[in-house]
């Protein structure tokens, strides 16, 4: 079991990512948002959960990618609050996975400048890479 962790998982771009389990609040489906004049692409607005305001980042312009096809919602994935109040928007919402550390690996140097140090390793999986998201680094959005 210590040589295992647990991720909540969930797509962008066709691309497998995760989030440590212990770091995520709750997953959400699309909330309405407030936009914030003058904020980055990236800020895409603020939502109100429950009283609590968080602003939701949107992952796919943090890593580069395209916009959701027309028609598409993003979903939420809610940080816990010590993160400052985000959420990450995210294509779509995967399974909890528990996956060994023997199967990890960091970003190689060369390859830290991709996705802005946002991915910091992966997981070899069964035919498929578990994407690890730096959480820190995702929030930025100066």
């Amino acid at each position: 079991m210590l040589n295992e962790k647990q991720f909540c998982t969930f797509r962008l771009n066709d691309m497998l990512c995760g989030v440590e389990v212990g770091r995520v609040q709750e997953v959400l489906r699309y909330q309405r948002m407030t936009r914030i004049p003058l904020a980055p692409p990236t800020a895409r607005g603020l939502i109100n959960l429950r009283g609590q305001i968080v602003t939701a980042i949107d992952m796919r312009t943090r890593l580069g990618f395209p916009a959701l096809p027309e028609g598409r919602r993003p979903m939420n994935v809610v940080l816990h609050p010590e993160a400052g109040g985000v959420s990450l928007l995210v294509d779509e919402i995967g399974d909890v996975l528990e996956v060994s550390n023997e199967c990890y690996e960091q970003v190689p140097e060369h390859g830290k400048h991709d996705h802005d140090g946002v991915i910091e390793g992966v997981y070899k999986l069964d035919g498929e890479l578990l994407h690890v998201l730096d959480t820190e680094r995702a929030i930025q959005i100066a």
